[in-house]
């Protein structure tokens, strides 16, 4: 936990910069919301989704049906995940995911399973809809941790997946609208009309967190990365210590937003060990988030967000916010007593 110092100067470079912050002291009230899980007894599942487009009830649901259906937590994270990377609707992970520079889409995913300490992921795999399925497969059925790009495909095609499209007609017009609008020197014309549905860059990812009955810990972190990216870049998301890190020990976290800034403080597996070292999920993610906006000199004009849980089965999820309104990101809960959406903190805005 950070001393009074410390405080003191995190209040001060943020001040600097005309940042307000929201928090950094005592608990807000709904956190006496978040399940604390009795050892041994309270099973969870924790995502990154709230009540927007009601993703977080959707995941939750069906991570819960999974996880029930045989037991296994693994199958609970990764079934929640499904939801999203099925869904053509989400246009920031699997099937429907807005492409790369070339119009194509390529999916990063990875996993880790608490118990084993073991970990699998894909970068840069295309026409699989469901990317955190071969990541479970790389660390299940191989002696690797990562496979990308054609060699993700080849494995996943060796284990019966078949080739599809993922591009779906909303994602290609939104591609076609980014690349008709480079400049006004290229050779692409945009449209006489200008009647695109929206103009915008997006990020966009999903983390599944699980904790069962027995204490293990088990996690999944999956996207189609940033749109319109070099071909061939892979962010945070696969990798293991930067989108995602479960310690069976400690806790778990995962990340969303601007990839590029998680991956250079090794934003997940730093929360950890902040909560190793006696920190909430809360503080935890203060210090990461503290970490990059110290890293980027104050200057920060993205956003970030870590979503955590620890032994105990205390949960929060906080984010850098450089640009944009709002409140703090949404997050929601599962146990068995049904799904709970709660808000959790910016620390810039």
């Amino acid at each position: 936990m950070q001393n009074d110092s410390g405080r003191r100067k995190f209040l001060k470079s943020f001040l600097s910069v005309g940042a307000a912050i929201p928090f950094l002291s005592s608990p807000p009230p709904y956190m006496a919301k978040n399940p604390i899980r009795k050892k041994g007894k309270q099973s969870l599942i924790l995502t990154s989704r709230g009540k927007g487009g009601n993703w977080g009830e959707k995941v939750l649901t069906n991570g819960w049906q999974a996880y029930e259906k045989t037991g296994d937590m693994m199958d609970g994270v990764i079934g929640g995940a499904n939801v999203v990377e099925l869904d053509p609707t989400d246009m920031s992970v699997g099937y429907g995911g807005l492409p790369n520079e070339d119009g194509v889409v390529q999916l990063d995913s990875s996993v880790m399973h608490g118990p084993t300490y073991n970990a699998g992921a894909v970068g840069a795999l295309e026409h699989i809809k469901t990317a955190s399925k071969i990541a479970r497969l790389v660390m299940e059925r191989s002696d690797h941790v990562m496979l990308v790009g054609e060699g993700a495909l080849d494995f996943a095609l060796a284990h019966g997946f078949k080739k599809e499209n993922l591009l779906t007609e909303e994602a290609r017009v939104r591609w076609l609208q980014w690349k008709e609008n480079l400049s006004d020197s290229d050779d692409w014309f945009p449209r006489k009309d200008g009647d695109y549905k929206r103009e915008i860059r997006q990020t966009g990812t999903i983390n599944v967190l699980g904790i069962d009955e027995n204490g293990d810990i088990f996690g999944v972190t999956t996207t189609s990365g940033l749109s319109y990216k070099i071909p061939g870049r892979v962010g945070d998301s696969p990798i293991i210590g930067a989108g995602l890190y479960v310690d069976n020990d400690v806790g778990a976290c995962g990340a969303t937003g601007r990839g590029e800034a998680v991956m250079k403080i090794c934003g997940s597996f730093l929360v950890v060990e902040n909560m190793r070292r006696g920190m909430s999920p809360k503080e935890a993610i203060e210090n990461a988030c503290k970490r990059i906006v110290d890293h980027n000199h104050g200057k920060v004009n993205f956003n970030d967000q870590f979503t955590a849980l620890n032994k105990d089965g205390e949960c929060y999820r906080g984010q850098i916010r450089g640009y944009g309104k709002g409140a703090g990101p949404e997050y929601s809960i599962a146990t068995k007593d049904g799904v709970e959406t709660l808000r959790g903190g910016s620390f810039l805005k």
